[in-house]
């Protein structure tokens, strides 16, 4: 049985008001194109559902036993055209994102708090979890959307790359704060939280030290970045952060973070990546979604290029 839209638009009509004209003026359709419609309906369904009466349709029993089902039928495609109408809109959907602690803290959920804002129809699974596991959860399609620190390249990820740079952080009033820029040989013999042995991190601050000839004294190995930094706002050490950290506990704590941040030379970068499932194509949604993500990203390193933080 092939019904349309149309077909119970227009039976419905007809059985609300009583009467071909009327059901025609509703609809905005002639007489002739009313009485065509059911009579097609009829012949789709095998029986008829009025009787013709001196050009008059005049329900049968049948007829009231169809009309709830034809109005249910009505709502659930109104329903169901509402809902792809926002599809469409990006108004409607679900996203499955995952990101590193360093993200998770501030960023990842003011961009999503900005992108779903005017669209409350929107659910979102925002998980963290270490950047590996990220990484796995993107290649085996499990999550739409990851960011975290860049894996290496495989064929079931397609990734957007920036490079953030490193900072160096310190307590409010420390001696170092007057300088425009902190070298390893300012931080010689200084108590540093530094993250595990094998963090491409802690690899090239071990190497910087290294080629300036200054001594690394490790105070504190952790896992993220956020509790270095809970560490020096209490002053018990420095820490060489990327800046998505530093931004992060900046504008989560402003004025009461205790942490100052300053440019590390030399240059030292981590980079962070905007993942997504290579073997499968993106919802609209999750493509509107990463273009939001990879924007904001990139002020980001703009206002710490600037000096925001």
């Amino acid at each position: 049985m092939n019904l349309s839209f149309r077909q119970l638009q227009t039976f419905v009509e007809v059985m609300r008001t009583g009467s071909v004209s009327e059901a025609g003026r509703t609809l905005g359709r002639t007489q002739p194109a009313i009485s065509a419609m059911i009579a097609g309906l009829e012949r789709e369904i095998g029986f008829p559902l009025f009787e013709r009466e001196r050009r008059r349709l005049v329900a049968r029993p049948e007829a009231y036993y169809f009309m709830e089902e034809a109005e249910f039928m009505l709502k659930r495609m109104n329903q169901s055209a509402r809902i792809l109408r926002e599809i469409g809109n990006l108004d409607r959907g679900k996203l499955k994102i995952a990101c590193n602690p360093a993200a998770s803290n501030f960023f990842l959920p003011r961009v999503v708090g900005e992108f779903t804002r005017d669209k409350s129809n929107i659910e979102v699974s925002l998980m963290m979890r270490s950047s590996p596991v990220v990484a796995e959860w993107i290649a085996s399609q499990q999550y739409d959307i990851g960011f975290a620190e860049t894996p290496e390249p495989r064929s079931t990820i397609r990734t957007e790359d920036f490079a953030f740079g490193c900072l160096c952080a310190m307590p409010v009033g420390d001696p170092l704060a007057h300088k425009s820029a902190i070298t390893p040989n300012d931080l010689h013999d200084k108590p540093m939280a530094v993250l595990f042995e094998d963090h491409v991190s802690t690899v090239q601050i071990r190497k910087a030290f290294k080629d300036a000839g200054a001594r690394l004294r490790q105070r504190f190995e952790l896992r993220t970045f956020l509790p270095a930094l809970q560490l020096v706002s209490q002053g018990c050490c420095y820490t060489i952060c990327e800046s998505l950290s530093a931004a992060s506990h900046a504008r989560s704590f402003g004025d009461r973070g205790g942490v100052i941040f300053r440019p590390f030379r030399p240059n030292l970068y981590l980079n962070m990546s905007v993942m997504t499932p290579a073997n499968r194509p993106a919802s609209r949604l999750a493509q509107e979604f990463v273009t939001h993500l990879s924007l904001e990203t990139s002020r980001l390193l703009k206002s710490v290029d600037e000096g925001l933080i």
